[in-house]
């Protein structure tokens, strides 16, 4: 993600939407009481993958704005609000595309429903939260770096 940015700080943006999943789908687990079982953490894993997908999309589109010599402010919210829809249809399509795992009564199945859990609990609370705390926290290191190494301001 460094060589796709030219920057060493916005994969660091990036990175502050995973801990947002983890949590959302340890909660969903523990509302369920499932077991962090290994398909848990595959879920886990392929969860990683999605929320950093949303999360590059943003902070992409968001350095396509500047580049365009938008400003900081301006750019962070056209930015989230042309890309909250792709954002939302891979969410909502994979939450749908879970349930059916996750509420799953088959025999055998509940080695597998925590897999599904941890996909719905996840993307919801990664969705819901990245939206807001990506951009932020963008908006933060663009200013601090703004600030301390180019000491100007916008």
């Amino acid at each position: 993600m460094v060589a796709l940015y030219n920057n060493y700080l916005h994969p660091l943006v990036v990175m502050f939407s995973i801990p947002l999943a983890v949590i959302g789908a340890l909660f969903a687990l523990a509302l369920t009481q499932e077991n962090l079982s290994i398909f848990s953490i595959l879920g886990i894993i392929m969860l990683v993958g999605l929320v950093t997908k949303n999360a590059i999309l943003v902070v992409d589109f968001i350095n396509t704005l500047r580049s365009e010599k938008m400003r900081l402010t301006r750019a962070i919210i056209t930015g989230v609000k042309l890309r909250i829809r792709p954002i939302l249809m891979t969410a909502i399509s994979t939450v749908i595309g879970m349930l059916p795992i996750a509420l799953s009564q088959a025999p055998g199945s509940e080695w597998k429903n925590g897999l599904g859990w941890v996909l719905v609990g996840g993307i919801t609370s990664s969705m819901l939260l990245s939206l807001v705390i990506v951009p932020v926290v963008y908006m933060v290191v663009e200013r601090i770096k703004a600030n301390f190494i180019f000491g100007k301001k916008e």
